[in-house]
């Protein structure tokens, strides 16, 4: 296996004008992903070519079973190609140890769950400031990254209310700022507003949309809902393990 610094990670390509990178942030070319052998076999990716631009925000659509998120966990290295190349931000992922994919995941990206994920009896600045802990910044600088990351998501003086006194839509807010207080180069979110209601998906969706455009945060998100896919950039369809739309030009590179 060749060795890859995560130092490489950071040098991924030079800034075009626009301060769009040259090389996409994800490029998957003939990725295939199959569970299982003999007549258990599913192939929930075949020969999937897709790239990602930073500073993008695409929703990825389908059917249930139709390789979506599969695709979203190969993307957040929390599984692994059956054959093909995945390259983020230019470097081959497949080349990657257990241990320089975790600093891939814990350095780069940020994620946003259907279900929250949070631990139930801290606070939310304490469920934000965690990743922070890893990172190994020290507690002043922790507490100012957890503070303004939950201000930016309008939970200012809410920092210390457990998940049980925040309504659906604040959890997810917190969710949010625990994946962005890192400043990560792509947040991947998995049905981000499936357990909320219409008009707290519309602020969670408009949250997410000033991330992207504001921050400049590229965003890959699975969603059943075409209403929620409307915010972004582009849409990208799956159907029985591959992409079945032809939109896949980069509009925000125009």
């Amino acid at each position: 296996m060749v060795a890859v610094q995560t130092s490489d990670l950071r040098t991924g390509g030079s800034a075009l004008p626009n301060g769009k990178a040259k090389i996409p942030i994800v490029k998957f070319k003939a990725v295939s992903k199959v569970y299982g052998t003999g007549y258990t076999e599913v192939k929930a990716l075949y020969n999937v070519d897709l790239n990602i631009h930073e500073g993008e925000f695409a929703p990825i659509m389908g059917p249930s079973g139709s390789g979506k998120s599969t695709c979203l966990n190969l993307i957040g290295c929390l599984d692994s190609p059956t054959s093909g190349s995945y390259q983020f931000r230019g470097v081959e992922v497949g080349n990657l140890n257990r241990n320089q994919r975790a600093l891939l995941r814990r350095n780069y990206l940020g994620f946003v769950f259907q279900g929250y994920n949070l631990l139930k009896r801290t606070s939310a600045f304490e469920n934000v400031v965690m990743p922070l802990v890893y990172r190994g910044f020290n507690r002043s600088e922790r507490t100012t990254m957890a503070l303004k990351a939950l201000s930016a998501v309008g939970l200012k003086g809410r920092e210390h209310h457990t998940p049980a006194k925040l309504s659906g839509g604040e959890q997810q807010r917190v969710a949010i700022a625990r994946a962005i207080v890192t400043h990560p180069k792509l947040l991947l979110a998995d049905e981000p507003t499936g357990n909320l209601d219409s008009r707290t998906s519309v602020e969670i969706m408009e949250l997410l949309l000033r991330l992207n455009r504001q921050d400049q945060i590229t965003i890959v998100m699975v969603t059943h809902e075409p209403d929620m896919a409307d915010y972004a950039s582009r849409t990208i369809h799956f159907l029985d393990g591959q992409i079945t739309n032809a939109n896949l030009f980069e509009k925000t590179l125009l």
